[in-house]
């Protein structure tokens, strides 16, 4: 992928050629940091620590110089939006379209993706606590996937409970119908709830949003195209309702590191819990229990990341790569 220099040096013709041909923009960390401005930091460190993701590693630092360019970046992006929609307004109404009307405020639907175990759910926390903190937007939701997973029960009645987070474990209609509710403005829309403790959709639980400013979707597979149909026709995808979307990557060995690593936590905190799905996993030999991990890893995880999460890393607006300590170390943005 193409990118912007690093070193003094002046790029030779067949670097600028790819650069010209990629449809990103790279920057490195720095380049990135850069961007902020004069972006002031809303967030404590105490904050922080509440928002990050067991295993992930992020602090003020990691906050100043990624995420804060990041919202002002959404910020603009929110704005720019807004005066879209004014000057579409503007052309129905010069043209004299009947029936259409004015295109009223929607919200803006932002989508997060990645592997499991990659800080995709830190990403979107984060990006929640700074949105909101902008006063042209103070009302932001996030919701993930996860409630929209099919229930254990479901999942066992077709064979799918091997291939949970797989595209198939998803209520994909339903989730599709939830975003285009809030996207069409509608005053409450519900969502199911998912426990990570009983590893299973909450029965009877919803989960309400009211009309927010902007919207954040978190899950493996949110940018994935939308299926034919069974008559061969395309379908609206999950993503068509995206106004922006970003993209947490890292090299496969390091996040399968991470996803150990983070187990062996969760084993010596929640799954200690009585209520525990995984509370087995805390009454045998530490080795056994991580035999399971690294099945999982293997059977489910790696698999769902090699052929439907990675694939869709080019559809979003931005990359942010990883390096093996968890820290965001370059960043790719779409051109327009």
């Amino acid at each position: 992928m193409g990118g912007v220099p690093t070193t003094t040096e002046q790029p030779q013709p067949q670097q600028r050629r790819r650069a010209d041909s990629s449809p990103y923009v790279d920057l490195t960390r720095a380049e990135w940091s850069a961007l902020r401005e004069n972006t002031p930091l809303p967030l404590t460190a105490d904050e922080v620590e509440r928002l990050r993701g067991l295993g992930d590693v992020v602090d003020l630092d990691e906050v100043r110089d990624v995420y804060l360019p990041l919202s002002r970046l959404l910020n603009l992006y929110v704005k720019a939006t807004s005066q879209l929609r004014g000057t579409l307004n503007t052309f129905l109404g010069e043209a004299g379209t009947k029936g259409h009307g004015s295109q009223p405020g929607t919200p803006f639907v932002i989508g997060v993706a990645g592997s499991v175990a990659v800080g995709k759910s830190t990403t979107a926390r984060l990006l929640q606590a700074l949105l909101a903190r902008w006063p042209e937007h103070p009302r932001v939701e996030l919701v993930t996937t996860d409630g929209f997973l099919l229930p254990n029960a479901e999942l066992h009645r077709r064979g799918l409970m091997s291939r949970k987070g797989f595209p198939e474990s998803y209520d994909r209609r339903a989730l599709i119908r939830f975003v285009a509710d809030v996207k069409a403005g509608k005053a409450e829309v519900t969502a199911p709830v998912y426990s990570h403790l009983i590893y299973d959709i909450v029965p009877g639980e919803r989960l309400t949003v009211h009309r927010p400013d902007i919207l954040i979707i978190e899950g493996l597979n949110v940018l994935q195209p939308a299926l034919p149909g069974k008559d061969g026709r395309t379908r609206v995808g999950l993503a068509d309702f995206f106004d922006f979307s970003v993209y947490v990557d890292a090299r496969e060995e390091d996040i399968e590191r991470w996803y150990y690593e983070r187990f062996r936590k969760l084993r010596m905190t929640a799954f200690q819990d009585p209520h525990s799905y995984f509370r087995r996993y805390t009454q045998v030999p530490e080795e056994e229990a991580l035999d399971y991990a690294r099945r999982n890893w293997r059977t489910i995880n790696r698999p769902n990341l090699l052929e439907n999460v990675a694939p869709t890393r080019g559809r979003s607006n931005l990359i942010l790569r990883k390096g093996s300590d968890h820290k965001v170390q370059r960043l790719s943005l779409r051109k327009l």
